[in-house]
């Protein structure tokens, strides 16, 4: 399944979740499970790619490999991030996503990851992760890489214009807008932090450390109430690479709320998001085939 992200449209309706073999499926409730809404790749064969390894570079290329998923609610447009084809967008009714902006930019290789839309403005901010995954796809290599080639971008949808907003970021794999679009964050995979960039306010275009973590982050989803989930993954290299799984809860202050222990559920695995949604837990991950709902939520 390989599930990393999920989506509710602005009817609450959901999770929309991306698969290995390039299709974006939507929940229909337990009567129907999960149907097929919407895919990135325009020549998709069902026959080819259905049930398919989409990190295979002999499918992920024909058969599309979503890996980061937002809707913008006021539009109801679902933004996608592929990891081959980049930034795409597809409407309430699905089908074949649009691309939206290209691979480079000048900068010699493009490694797509997380996205979130300015609730305010719309503006759709994503991340690449740098030019390390295109030297080694071993995490244990990864993490001890001390590579900073990852970029936050920004791409216009009145304008259709990209920018690069920062550089110089230690795998940036989790991006969120904050709910009065004063600030975004920008997860730091290696650095085990959460960075801030300002844009609005006195500290416009400048930035800092929003929270520093006891392990390594993946997707940040922001609450209704304006709070922020985040996964820690605590890994340890020795013997082998194992991952503790925890789910920390923080306000727009950068103080760690809640921590949310999921070991029991998950064992060693790697948790790639956590989203809060009607008062449960929504967890991905990229090394299960199932969507993990955690119901024993603090109010």
């Amino acid at each position: 399944m390989g599930s990393e992200a999920y989506a509710f449209d602005s009817k609450n309706r959901g999770p929309y979740t991306g698969l290995n073999d390039g299709r974006i499926v939507k929940y229909q409730g337990p009567g129907f499970g999960f149907v097929d809404f919407a895919s990135t790749s325009p020549n998709r064969s069902k026959e080819l790619c259905d049930g398919k390894d989409g990190n295979d570079p002999r499918n992920g290329p024909k058969c599309g490999r979503p890996i980061g998923l937002e809707f913008n609610h006021k539009t109801d447009e679902l933004y996608i991030i592929d990891a081959y084809r980049g930034l795409m967008v597809v409407g309430s009714s699905g089908g074949i996503a649009a691309p939206l902006v290209g691979g480079r930019d000048g900068v010699p290789f493009d490694a797509p990851d997380a996205i979130a839309i300015d609730p305010v403005t719309g503006a759709v901010y994503y991340t690449d992760v740098g030019t390390i995954f295109f030297k080694t796809t071993n995490m244990t290599e990864i993490l001890l890489s001390g590579d900073t080639s990852g970029r936050l971008l920004k791409y216009d949808p009145k304008t259709k214009q990209r920018t690069v907003v920062l550089t110089g970021l230690a795998v940036p794999n989790g991006v969120s807008v904050s709910q009065d679009g004063s600030f975004v964050l920008v997860a730091e995979y290696i650095a085990c932090r959460i960075r801030r960039f300002w844009l609005k306010g006195p500290k416009e275009n400048s930035t800092d450390v929003f929270a520093n973590l006891p392990g390594n982050p993946d997707n940040i989803k922001r609450t209704r109430s304006g709070d922020f989930w985040v996964p820690v993954n605590i890994q340890k290299l020795q013997p082998k690479l194992n991952s503790f799984p925890l789910g920390q809860k923080i306000n727009e202050h950068g103080r760690i709320l809640q921590t949310v222990n999921f070991y029991a559920e998950y064992d060693y695995t790697y948790v790639t998001e956590v989203q809060e949604h009607r008062g449960s837990l929504y967890v991905a991950s990229v090394y299960t085939d199932f969507v993990g709902v955690y119901r024993g939520l603090k109010c």
